[in-house]
C-alpha cells in the first residue's frame, strides 16, 4: 500500500501526459462524484462519471479510461463484483482499479486486492493523496506498456535474427551441395578428357583416323557435358541474385521458342509433342519460364516412353492462378522418388538420371522467386505430370 501523503515531485507525469489520461469515477454518491470530478479536472485529467455498475459498463463499452476509481458499496452491483467482472473481460483487464471507500477494515482492503484492485483509498480522502496515487499507477502502467513494447520489439528482432540464421544455414547447405556438385559432376567428364588426352600423348602415332574418331566424339561429349553443368550452375546462382519485375507473358510463344531450342534433341528421341493452342496470360518472367519448360521437356524426352509422347497444357484454377503442366508416357515415379525431386542437387536414381541433377533445382528456385509453386503427380507404370503454378494476369 502507498503512504497517505505523496509529495508533488513524486509524480512522473508531464502536463501533456496528464491531459491525455482519462480517469473513470464509479460511485453512487453524487457528492463524491462531484468532488472527485473537480479535483481530477483541476489537475488536467479527462473524467468519466458513472453512478453505478450498470452505467459504468455501458460507458466502458464506448470508451476505455486509463484508470478507474471504484466505490465498493453500490446498489446494483458491489465494487468487488464489478472489479471481478471488469478483470474477466480481456478488453478491460489491464486497466488499473483503485478502490475508494469508507470501509477501512483490513479484511475489506485484502478483498479489494484479491479481486484485482491495485490500491485502496479510505474515505474521507485527501485531495493530494488521490492525485498522487492516480499519477503513480498511471506511471506504472506507462512503464509497463513501454516494457511490453520493448519486449515485443526484442521478440521481433529475435525472430528476424533467427530468420537470418536459418537463411544462412540454408545457404551453407546449398554451398556444400554446390561444392559436391562441382567436385562430383565435373570430375566425370573432365576425367574422360584427361584420360583420353594422357592416352593420346603417350601414343600419338599408334592410332589411325578410324580409331581416333570415336575418341574425339567422347572428348566432345565430355566437354559439352562439363559446359552444360557450368551453364546450369551459373543460371542457378543468377536466379538467386538477379532482380526481375514479373509481368504478363505469352506462354505459347515461350513454349515455341523452347521447342526451337530443343529441336535436335526432339528429333533425336523421335518425340511426339502435343501443345495446347490457346494459353492464358500469366504473370512471370519470360527468360526464366523458358528455362522451366526446357528442363521439363528435356526430362520428358529422356525419361518418357520409347518413343516419348509428351503433352503440354494448362488448368485454370479457382484462386486466379494457372497450373501449367507437362505429361509424359514414361515409367512413372514412386512416392519416394517424388519426395526427392525439386531439392538442391539431389539425384533420385543414378541409373535413370542421365543429366546432372540441377534442372529441377533451377525450376524450384525460379518458382520461389516468382511467388509460384511446383510439383509432380505420378504413378508407377502410368507416366508423370510435372507442373508449375503462376498467377493469372
Amino acid at each position: 500500500m502507498f503512504p497517505n501523503v505523496y509529495s508533488s515531485h513524486k509524480a512522473m507525469n508531464t502536463e501533456k501526459e496528464i491531459q491525455q489520461s482519462t480517469v473513470m469515477v464509479i460511485d453512487d454518491a453524487s457528492d463524491n462524484r462531484h468532488l472527485l470530478n473537480l479535483i481530477l479536472k483541476k489537475e488536467g485529467f479527462k473524467v468519466m462519471l458513472a453512478k453505478n455498475g450498470e452505467t459504468s459498463l455501458a460507458a466502458l463499452a464506448e470508451e476505455l479510461p486509463d484508470i478507474i476509481l471504484l466505490d465498493i458499496m453500490m446498489p446494483d452491483i458491489s465494487g468487488y463484483d464489478l472489479c471481478k467482472k471488469l478483470k474477466a473481460d480481456e478488453r478491460n483487464h489491464d486497466i488499473p482499479i483503485i478502490f475508494i471507500s469508507a470501509m477501512n477494515q483490513s479484511v475489506d482492503k485484502v478483498k479489494a486486492f484479491s479481486v484485482g484492485g491495485v490500491d485502496y483509498i479510505t474515505k474521507p480522502f485527501n485531495h493530494t493523496e488521490v492525485i498522487a496515487r492516480v499519477n503513480a499507477h498511471l506511471d506504472i502502467r506507462r512503464l509497463q506498456k513501454k516494457l511490453e513494447e520493448k519486449n515485443s520489439q526484442l521478440s521481433q528482432e529475435i525472430l528476424e535474427r533467427k530468420a537470418v540464421e536459418e537463411a544462412l544455414q540454408q545457404q551453407n547447405k546449398e554451398l556444400d551441395a554446390f561444392s559436391h556438385t562441382v567436385a562430383h559432376d565435373l570430375k566425370g567428364p573432365l576425367g574422360i578428357v584427361v584420360g583420353y588426352t594422357d592416352y593420346l600423348i603417350n601414343d600419338p602415332s599408334g592410332m589411325d583416323s578410324e580409331e581416333l574418331l570415336p575418341i574425339f566424339e567422347q572428348l566432345r561429349q565430355a566437354g559439352q557435358k562439363a559446359t552444360n553443368i557450368i551453364d546450369e550452375l551459373l543460371l542457378l546462382a543468377g536466379v538467386r541474385k538477379q532482380e526481375v519485375q514479373p509481368s504478363p507473358v505469352n506462354m505459347l510463344e515461350i513454349i515455341r521458342q523452347t521447342e526451337i531450342r530443343l529441336a535436335l534433341m526432339i528429333e533425336e528421341y523421335k518425340a511426339e509433342i502435343i501443345v495446347a493452342e490457346d494459353w492464358p496470360i500469366v504473370i512471370g518472367y519470360a527468360p526464366w519460364l523458358e528455362e522451366v519448360w526446357a528442363n521439363y521437356i528435356s526430362n520428358a524426352l529422356k525419361y518418357g516412353g520409347s518413343p516419348p509422347k509428351i503433352e503440354l497444357g494448362y488448368t485454370e484454377q479457382d484462386d486466379d492462378t494457372v497450373r501449367l503442366w507437362i505429361r509424359d508416357n514414361g515409367m512413372g515415379l514412386s512416392q519416394e522418388e517424388q519426395s526427392m525431386l525439386f531439392t538442391e542437387f539431389t539425384r533420385f536414381n543414378e541409373i535413370r538420371l542421365e543429366g546432372n541433377g540441377l534442372g529441377l533445382s533451377i525450376v524450384r528456385r525460379i518458382m520461389n522467386r516468382l511467388q509460384g509453386d511446383v510439383g509432380v503427380e505420378s504413378t508407377v507404370g502410368y507416366g508423370s505430370e510435372f507442373y508449375f503454378i503462376l498467377p493469372k494476369a
